[in-house]
């Protein structure tokens, strides 16, 4: 393994921060974190295996381990290193970094904010380390955005609300199969495709009747039902109301 992606639209839930001690009593460890990143700091040298990669550990090098993943830990002597480990709960602004990267220059605030999260409120320490992340996907090659198919195909979907959709055409935009987008708009939004753009089409329409001038007419063509009599249909299944009527009410008011 030589890359991860991490999604770092939330702060990390943190289980674990501390210094790490090992290789006092043996100089290899197996460690499987099942439910669990692990993000660590390094102040020695030897060698990590990563599914059927082996990285060199110096100081000053940091390594993200995604959970589930069984590593193999090499030593030469007492081995030392900053370490925690953390729940990444976001579901956006996914971002790929190396397993393993030097620091470099940013060695220093790191290590300056993995330690202050050691004594920080949980709040503060999540804060550090939230930081300590994005510091390490900005760092190397790797650091770059990861599409998110999902946030793909819904921003395709708000600009082109006006047309006809059809599933496997945002499939397409988002670079993954018909089936596949559909499993995940499942797990996202607990909806289909279909019913995420019909729900889209009705709350723009609301909104537009609301809250602009704009003609019944024309509303109907901004959601993509340019016919008046579907229109209407949709409006008194999925609002209760009419167009004139819904837009009666509000202007009433």
């Amino acid at each position: 393994m030589h890359e991860v992606v991490l999604p770092l639209s939330e702060p990390p839930v943190v289980a674990d921060i501390g210094v790490g001690v090992h290789g006092v009593t043996t100089l290899e460890d197996v460690f499987l974190l099942p439910d669990l990143w692990q993000l660590h700091l390094y102040g020695y040298e030897g060698a990590v295996e990563v599914g059927d990669v082996v990285h060199r550990i110096a100081p000053g090098r940091a390594s993200l381990i995604p959970p589930g993943t069984a590593v193999r830990y090499r030593y030469r002597g007492r081995s030392e290193h900053l370490y925690a480990h953390l729940r990444l709960d976001g579901t956006t602004e996914r971002r790929a970094a190396p397993v393993m990267q030097d620091a470099g220059p940013n060695r220093p605030l790191l290590t300056g904010l993995m330690r202050g999260a050691l004594a920080a409120a949980p709040a503060r320490a999540a804060a550090h380390l939230w930081t300590v992340l994005w510091q390490l996907t900005d760092a190397g090659p790797a650091g770059r955005e990861v599409a998110d198919p999902v946030a793909v195909a819904a921003a395709h979907i708000e600009a082109h609300l006006a047309t006809p959709l059809a599933v496997a055409d945002v499939a397409r935009v988002a670079g993954v199969s018909h089936n596949h987008l559909t499993r995940l708009f499942r797990a996202r939004t607990g909806s289909t495709v279909v019913a995420y753009i019909r729900r889209r089409r009705v709350e723009r329409a609301r909104h537009l009747l609301t809250a602009s001038t704009l003609s019944v007419t024309a509303v109907a063509a901004a959601v993509g039902i340019p016919d008046l009599q579907a229109f209407n249909k949709v409006c008194r299944r999925e609002l209760g109301e009419s167009p004139r009527a819904l837009r009666r009410s509000f202007t009433a008011r």
